[in-house]
C-alpha cells in the first residue's frame, strides 16, 4: 500500500475518529481491534487479524511439518506421562536403598 498522511483530530480527552477511507483501507468492519505500537515519535495501528495472519504465514514458511493443536497437545501428555513415570521410579529407588 502506498504511503500517504491523514490529518485526524485528537480530542482533549484522546479520542479521535478514524475516517472511512482508513477504516476501509485497514480492512476494519463495525467494531474492530487494532494493535497500537509505538516507536519513537510514531504510532503504528494494525488491525488485530493481520498479526494472526501473519503468525500463521510465518509458522507455515518455518516449520518443518505441519501438526495440528491435538498433535502438540498428546506430545505434551507423553512427555508428561514419561516425566512422571521417571519421578515414580526414582522415588522407588530411594526407598529400596
Amino acid at each position: 500500500m502506498a504511503s500517504r498522511s491523514i490529518d485526524v483530530k485528537v480530542a482533549g480527552n484522546g479520542r479521535m475518529i478514524l475516517p472511512a477511507s482508513v477504516r476501509k483501507a485497514m480492512g476494519l468492519h463495525g467494531d474492530a481491534k487494532v494493535i497500537l505500537t509505538i516507536e519513537d515519535d510514531q504510532v503504528r495501528l494494525t488491525p488485530i487479524g493481520h498479526g494472526v495472519s501473519r503468525a500463521k504465514a510465518l509458522y507455515r514458511e518455518h516449520a518443518k511439518h505441519l501438526r495440528t493443536t491435538d498433535d502438540f497437545l498428546s506430545d505434551r501428555k507423553a512427555e508428561a506421562a514419561a516425566d512422571l513415570g521417571d519421578a515414580a521410579a526414582g522415588e522407588q529407588e530411594r526407598h529400596v536403598q
